[in-house]
């Protein structure tokens, strides 16, 4: 069964006190939309930078190159931010049109530009724990109406032999 992470419409695209982070800011503001706001917990630490990245909602186009995608027309969307140094951290990510897509989200700590699988944090909007596989496309699935769909996304971690995992 496909689980997908499902967040109503909301007026308030952000919690309380949140700033809304990244260029695609102004798209989860009360009467904007089709974005995605996405609440981001459990990090590690506050260094290097986010990254949330949208997929087509399908295996053939999950975390396929960025170029490919962009030649074949297929979605493809990143937003990358400073990882804010205290508070709340909610990043806003548009898509074309509402649909299903997949998100993915990297917490770039060592601020290479390349993701680092010892010291660098990923996650999904299931929120399932990673473990040591690729994930599949049903971990990351985002189903986005007219509005700002708000998900949350708890940040994992290298956990030993366990694979990915939240550190909490």
């Amino acid at each position: 069964m496909i689980r997908y992470a499902i967040a109503g419409t909301v007026l308030l695209a952000s919690p309380a006190g949140a700033q809304l982070l990244g260029s695609d800011a102004a798209a989860c503001r009360p009467g904007g939309g089709p974005a995605i706001a996405v609440e981001i917990t459990g990090l590690k630490d506050r260094t290097g930078e986010l990254k949330l990245e949208l997929y087509p909602g399908d295996e053939a186009g999950f975390l396929k190159d960025d170029h490919v995608l962009i030649a074949a027309g297929k979605t493809f969307r990143r937003v990358v931010v400073p990882t804010p140094a205290t508070g709340p951290t909610t990043m806003c990510i548009r898509v074309p049109q509402p649909g299903r897509y997949a998100l993915l989200l990297t917490h770039n700590r060592d601020g290479k530009n390349k993701f680092s699988f010892w010291t660098d944090g990923a996650g999904f909007a299931s929120n399932r724990k990673l473990g040591r596989s690729r994930p599949k496309v049903e971990q990351a699935l985002v189903e986005v109406g007219a509005g700002v769909t708000t998900v949350r996304i708890t940040a994992q971690y290298l956990r030993g032999l366990g694979g990915f995992g939240p550190i909490g």
